[in-house]
């Protein structure tokens, strides 16, 4: 069963949460509230997030701020966010959003068809990173010996790696559908250079499986970095 990713809201007004879960709920992922920054930074210590949606106005701690202290953690620097605002002080307002860390900033009232869209690349992505990690985990057991116990049955090397190669061969053609969507829809650059990154990462990851493979070499090869 494949687990669902979360998405923090961030909001100081109960009636703008509601309504982003309205417009978010059917992507059928689990959807986290926060009316506060210092709200938001708590849930940040203990979950991940596939991406955040943040309000920029909020007494106190306000979303700039905020935004501050998630790029400041090495455990949250990565996660998307996207700025939501009710006032448009013109570009140096935009700027300084996108400046604090954002890969968005859409202005209230938004389209929730367009905000639901972008929200779903975010996950996507999220989503095939988590997949990538698994593959690189179960091939990591394997080149020091371990995989066998990891996958709970006794399995000779040649059947093991068939079954990581397929379940590789399956990211990679999620992820090369999902790149392919991004040039159509002319999506983020943010999105687009996240999408290109996972790519890579494939493409490493794949290499460092291949040559495992009977006549391909001796030695076991370095398995890719996932930072």
């Amino acid at each position: 069963m494949v687990q669902k990713a979360k998405i923090l809201l961030v909001d100081d007004r109960p009636e703008n949460l509601l309504a982003l879960e309205a417009i978010l709920s059917a992507l059928d992922q689990t959807l986290v509230r926060a009316s506060s920054g210092e709200e938001a930074l708590k849930a940040l210590l203990t979950d991940d997030f596939a991406v955040i949606l943040l309000d920029v106005q909020m007494p106190g701690m306000d979303g700039f701020e905020t935004a501050a202290h998630i790029k400041r953690r090495e455990r949250t620097r990565d996660i998307p966010i996207i700025f939501l605002t009710a006032i448009n002080h013109g570009p140096h307002h935009t700027f300084r959003g996108y400046a604090a860390g954002a890969v968005d900033y859409i202005s209230k009232p938004f389209d929730p068809w367009v905000l639901r869209a972008k929200v779903s690349v975010f996950v996507e992505l999220y989503m095939k990173n988590c997949q990538l990690r698994e593959q690189a985990a179960l091939l990591r057991l394997q080149l020091e010996g371990g995989g066998k116990a990891a996958l709970g049955e006794a399995k000779e090397p040649a059947g093991l790696l068939a079954e990581l190669s397929a379940r590789l061969a399956a990211v990679e053609e999620q992820a090369e559908a999902l790149s392919k969507q991004l040039d159509d829809d002319s999506a983020d650059a943010a999105a687009v250079a996240t999408a290109a990154h996972l790519e890579r990462k494939l493409t490493g990851l794949r290499r460092a499986l291949d040559a495992l493979e009977p006549g391909t070499g001796s030695g076991a090869p370095s398995v890719p970095s996932q930072g």
